[in-house]
């Protein structure tokens, strides 16, 4: 056991964050890319994996359904974590020295309103913690980075002004992956299991597909599709329902899911997280 938890992004990133309120035991792994931070658990730097799959406002995160198949991992857990959007500047600077506040893509938008109030201009890094890292290596109190508050305590800055987004409902939602699956009933909030599929090529496949969980009243909370390969015509989807393989509905659900589908493979069996409801 290394006792690390990975991560994509650099020290103070949302996914940072997440490690800390899932694993505050373990040492955080910063990671370059997804497929780095799948790798790192694969090879033994890291225990776990922290991956962010959805935000409230801009739905899935790209690549994460295509890598999660071919991970080798299975997920154990999820994470939510409300996105605060601070305005972090050099220490002694304040909101009138600003003039540029450097984030990712992402979160410029979400905090439109606030940056036009006070005459800031949006400017686009390619992670918002890194962001924080450079205002800080640059010392300029006209320029500031939008990030988090864990961002700001690890180089230094101030927070100019907290909670800036544009919406108050803004969550990411991460999977929590490890080499090894783990199957036991556990948390308070009941059990979650989540599989990929292929349907066959006949009429009304997905249809009949899903008719099982519906007569075995099995509330399905996720079905996403993506393409496998770049094809248009073979396309893989991904589920998510309430409860637990060994229950019988649920057996007597996939049991009619494979009558009508391909490559049936479960992800993983993890307990559904308070955040949820």
């Amino acid at each position: 056991m290394t006792n690390r938890i990975a991560f994509q992004g650099e020290p103070g990133a949302y996914s940072h964050e997440a490690c800390k309120k899932a694993h505050p035991e373990m040492e955080a792994l910063p990671c370059r890319s997804f497929e780095d931070v799948i790798e790192a658990v694969n090879s033994g730097e890291a225990d776990l994996a922290m991956l962010p799959v959805e935000n409230s406002t801009y739905g899935r995160v790209a690549d994460i359904h295509r890598l999660l198949p071919q991970s080798g991992l299975h997920i154990i857990g999820e994470e939510f974590v409300r996105v605060h959007i601070n305005l972090l500047g050099v220490p002694g600077s304040s909101i009138a020295d600003v003039k540029q506040a450097y984030s990712h893509l992402v979160l410029l938008p979400q905090c439109a309103g606030f940056l036009k109030m006070h005459g800031i201009q949006g400017r686009v890094s390619p992670d918002n913690a890194r962001a924080a890292r450079e205002i800080a290596e640059r010392g300029d109190p006209s320029t500031a980075a939008l990030a988090s508050e864990l961002a700001g305590e690890i180089y230094g800055l101030e927070v100019l002004a907290r909670h800036i987004e544009d919406h108050g409902h803004n969550t990411t939602r991460f999977l929590i992956m490890s080499r090894q699956e783990n199957h036991a009933r556990r948390g308070d909030n009941g059990m979650i299991t989540s599989f990929v599929f292929q349907v066959r090529n006949i009429p009304a496949a997905l249809y009949k597909a899903m008719g099982g969980f519906a007569t075995n009243g099995i509330n399905m909370t996720k079905l996403e599709s993506y393409m496998v390969d770049g094809s248009f015509t073979a396309t893989q989807f991904y589920s998510e329902i309430e409860g637990h393989p060994d229950d019988h509905n649920v057996q007597l659900a996939m049991d009619e899911l494979g009558y009508f589908t391909t490559n049936v493979e479960i992800l993983g069996v993890f307990p559904a997280n308070h955040a949820r409801y």
